[in-house]
């Protein structure tokens, strides 16, 4: 009676593990972005690399400064140029051919179900909103994996989470997951693997899952984990670039905890400054001016985001104190969403639209002045996150973050 997590790492490694035991697990895909091949790049060079690992796949995306803005982002994109065609990496995404790293990896089916994936990057978790486990690594590990196929490994503690019921109106799965990590103690998140499963899960969407897998990121988890079913043999069948599994934990699964939630008791939330546990229902923090919002990042930049503000949007005209971000999660998005007509509904209601990027969440561009609140679909809200270290950032769904730029205060 198997949960996800020991059909993946046992399979992977070999071994049936006990929670905290170690062994070196099969890597199906390596991905860095454009900070991360920077750092790959020369530890590759130090190991005497001949080839990478056979069987293994790379995925190298330009996502975190782009357009590059000045010389040192500019010599990092050289560096991933560089290092694609020395080692003849087949997938490789120039600027503004991909978009964010975890997005395409989805869309153009890089992260498949019952596999595992190691990124240098945190938000890989994302990955798990298809079954698809992701482990957030260090560039010394990535560049291990290339040359040997493996990672090392500890046999994490598991969460299960049985969701029933489903979201009520203008609740999204962003709203769940700063509930849940406000409700979670940290030292119960970290370095275990959150799963979600039971009749809840049919509720969520694809896009929902993909929120909820990244934003429990910052619990310290090593992982997430979404119960595959319909939707998700769907989504492979569409997406995957490759072969899958779609799993689900067995019946009677054993966790190391587990927990009840019933999506219809989840309430409109805001993740306050400074950190995104630190939540709190959106009733309570109503009220407050905004001078920025941002719609967008690996957490909320989808379709289906989008979608809903634009629905909001539609028509009017955001407040005049406030600067409006938009940024799709990729140039698939992108074109997507200007088929649909949303791009425009942006532009008419007075929004920035921006290239696909991390900018804005990593402040990269669209920075905080002292003094400033910004109310952001991102998943960080740390302490200089979006420029000054005086500013502050709350965290929330794009319902909210729509409504609150139409009114110029945090709204819900």
């Amino acid at each position: 009676m198997r949960n996800m997590t020991q059909m993946i790492l046992w399979e992977k490694t070999g071994k049936e593990l006990l929670c905290g035991e170690t062994a070196f697990a099969d890597v199906d895909v390596v991905m860095t972005h454009d900070v991360g091949t920077a750092g790959v790049a020369p530890l590759v060079e130090q190991y005497g690399l001949e080839h990478f690992a056979p069987g293994l796949e790379m995925v190298v995306i330009l996502d975190h400064f782009v357009p590059a803005s000045n010389l040192t982002q500019a010599n990092s994109h050289v560096i991933a140029r560089n290092f694609v065609k020395k080692w003849n990496v087949e997938h490789f995404y120039e600027v503004g051919r991909g978009g964010i790293c975890h997005q395409v990896m989805l869309e153009d089916g890089f992260a498949r179900s019952g596999q595992l994936v190691v990124a240098t990057d945190a938000h890989v978790t994302t990955y798990g909103g298809a079954g698809c486990m992701g482990l957030g690594v260090g560039v010394t590990d990535a560049a291990i994996a290339l040359a040997t196929g493996k990672i090392w490994v500890r046999m994490p503690k598991t969460i299960g989470v049985h969701l029933t019921g489903e979201l009520s109106s203008g609740v999204t799965a962003k709203d769940l997951s700063i509930e849940l990590l406000r409700t979670f103690p940290f030292s119960q998140l970290n370095y275990a693997v959150v799963e979600f499963f039971g009749p809840g899960i049919s509720t969520l969407s694809m896009d929902q899952r993909f929120c909820l897998c990244n934003m429990l990121s910052e619990g310290g988890i090593k992982s997430c984990l979404v119960a595959g079913d319909a939707l998700t043999e769907e989504y492979m069948r569409v997406h995957a670039r490759g072969s899958y599994r779609v799993i689900a934990p067995e019946e009677g699964a054993k966790y190391d905890l587990r927990r009840e939630v019933d999506l219809g008791d989840v309430v409109p939330m805001v993740a306050l400054p400074h950190h995104p546990t630190n939540g709190a229902p959106l009733s309570e923090v109503r009220g407050k001016p905004i001078q920025q919002a941002f719609i967008g990042s690996c957490t909320n930049g989808r379709l289906e985001d989008l979608r809903a503000a634009a629905e909001i949007l539609q028509g009017k005209k955001i407040n005049e104190h406030v600067r409006l971000v938009v940024t799709p999660g990729s140039q698939k998005i992108l074109f997507q969403a200007i088929e649909e007509g949303l791009i425009s509904v942006f532009i008419a209601a007075g929004a920035m639209v921006t290239n696909p990027s991390c900018g804005a969440c990593i402040g990269a561009s669209s920075l905080l002045a002292p003094g400033e609140r910004c109310i952001s679909t991102s998943n960080r809200n740390f302490r200089g996150r979006m420029g000054s270290v005086d500013a502050e950032i709350y965290l929330a769904s794009p319902v909210t973050v729509a409504k609150s730029a139409l009114v110029g205060m945090i709204t819900d």
